[in-house]
């Protein structure tokens, strides 16, 4: 238990200070575009009731989770593929450099194209830019994968979903976890980016709807609600992480140990 509440506070210790030391600076200010702390919550708690949770924050959410499903499955898949033969790596390598050094945001208006303005086009959105930083963390994480132990399960004939399953899979799961924790920070970003285009609801709608209406104390509340909407799914996140890998982090620690 007290190993625990070191933690949050150790965690929350330097939000906290910066919060604080926001409070203390911005008290006395008078600019518009940059206004006190203190009248920022006092907005946050007029504008984010829960009819707006439900209205804006709710469908951000779902289509951040939906997006960055769709690029889980599709980069972990089609890791295992490219990372497992070396010929479907050596064909696909200058396809995929060449994808991702396209921003995702330069598609939006091309994907408008073809999936409309609604939730498929920014999930899509959302989709095309998760999807790269797992692809490429499975391939390499699959690559990495012990040559001894690649022999072993050939010797024993395990082969199909039993190699995929306990070895390509547990080999890299640590790789495809830092992919899916990379590709978790950019969904954000680019649910708010997609909810910017042609959107009638969601957090990034709401930011530049206030933004054009001079609303700053409630775009600045947005732009808080969007920071600790990233910290809770971050959170959330390690602790699947810490369940999944339990085992790894388990190994490294009898490791460190005399």
């Amino acid at each position: 238990m007290r190993r625990v509440l070191a933690q949050v506070l150790f965690t929350l210790g330097l939000p906290a200070v910066l919060f604080t030391v926001w409070w203390v600076v911005s008290d006395s200010g008078t600019e518009i575009y940059s206004p006190p702390l203190r009248t920022i919550l006092s907005a946050f708690g007029d504008v984010w009731t829960w009819e707006r949770i439900t209205a804006d924050v709710l469908p951000s959410i779902l289509r951040l989770l939906a997006g960055f499903a769709v690029a889980a499955v599709a980069g972990v898949t089609a890791g295992i593929v490219i990372g497992s033969y070396r010929r479907v790596r050596a064909v696909t390598e200058p396809v995929l450099e060449f994808l991702r050094a396209v921003p995702p945001p330069v598609l939006v208006p091309v994907i408008m194209l073809f999936a409309g303005i609604g939730d498929t086009m920014k999930i899509v959105v959302i989709a095309s830019g998760c999807v790269w930083p797992i692809l490429l963390n499975t391939v390499e994480g699959v690559r990495a994968v012990d040559p001894v132990l690649s022999d072993t399960a050939r010797a024993y004939g395990l082969r199909g979903g039993i190699r995929l399953r306990h070895l390509l899979l547990r080999s890299s799961s640590p790789q495809i976890f830092t992919g899916l924790r990379q590709a978790l920070s950019l969904g954000i970003i680019l649910m708010v980016i997609s909810e910017m285009f042609a959107a009638s609801n969601g957090l990034g709608f709401a930011v530049v709807q206030f933004q054009r209406s001079f609303a700053i104390p409630e775009m600045w509340s947005g732009i808080i609600l969007l920071g600790l909407l990233g910290f809770l799914l971050s959170v959330l996140f390690q602790l699947v992480e810490r369940r999944a890998l339990a085992w790894y982090h388990g190994l490294r620690a009898s490791r460190r140990q005399p």
